[in-house]
C-alpha cells in the first residue's frame, strides 16, 4: 500500500536532515566516508523510523561495524536532527543496511561478463567465416 503524502514528505525531510547530521556533525566517530543514507521509513504515528544506510565497496565487517556505531549514537543523531526540524515528536531511529547498490553492482558485473562473452563469440564466428 502506498504511503500517505504526508509520511512521504516527512521521510524525505528526515533523510535529508539525518544525512546532514551524519556527514557534518559525526566526524569524531569512526564512520566510513562512503556512508550514504538511502532511505527513511517513518511509522504512521511518527514514533519510529528505519534509516537505511549503504556503504559503497564495504565488506560485511565494515557494514556491521557501521550499523553498530550508528545505532550507538542514534540518540545523539536524533538530538542533533531535532534541532534542524520542527516536529512534535522526533522518531526513535533504527539503522539498517541497504544492500541494493551492492546487488545492482553484482548484476551489472554479470551483465558485462555476458556482453563480453557475446562479443568474443561474434568475433570468433566472423574469423571462422573469413578464414
Amino acid at each position: 500500500m502506498a504511503q500517505p503524502r504526508r509520511i512521504q514528505r516527512i521521510n524525505s525531510l528526515l533523510k535529508e536532515v539525518i544525512s546532514d547530521v551524519v556527514r557534518l556533525e559525526l566526524k569524531h566517530y569512526h564512520l566510513p566516508e562512503l556512508l550514504t543514507i538511502t532511505n527513511v521509513e517513518a511509522s504512521k504515528d511518527l514514533q519510529y523510523a528505519k534509516v537505511f544506510v549503504s556503504l559503497i565497496n564495504g565488506s560485511e565487517e565494515e557494514k556491521t561495524f557501521m550499523i553498530e556505531e550508528l545505532q550507538k549514537c542514534s540518540a545523539s543523531i536524533a538530538k542533533m536532527a531535532r534541532k534542524k526540524v520542527v516536529m512534535r515528536y522526533f522518531p526513535i531511529l533504527t539503522f539498517k543496511i541497504d544492500n541494493t547498490l551492492d546487488e545492482y553492482m553484482k548484476i551489472n558485473d554479470l551483465l558485462e561478463g555476458v556482453k563480453k562473452e557475446k562479443i568474443e563469440e561474434t568475433e570468433e564466428e566472423t574469423e571462422e567465416d573469413n578464414g
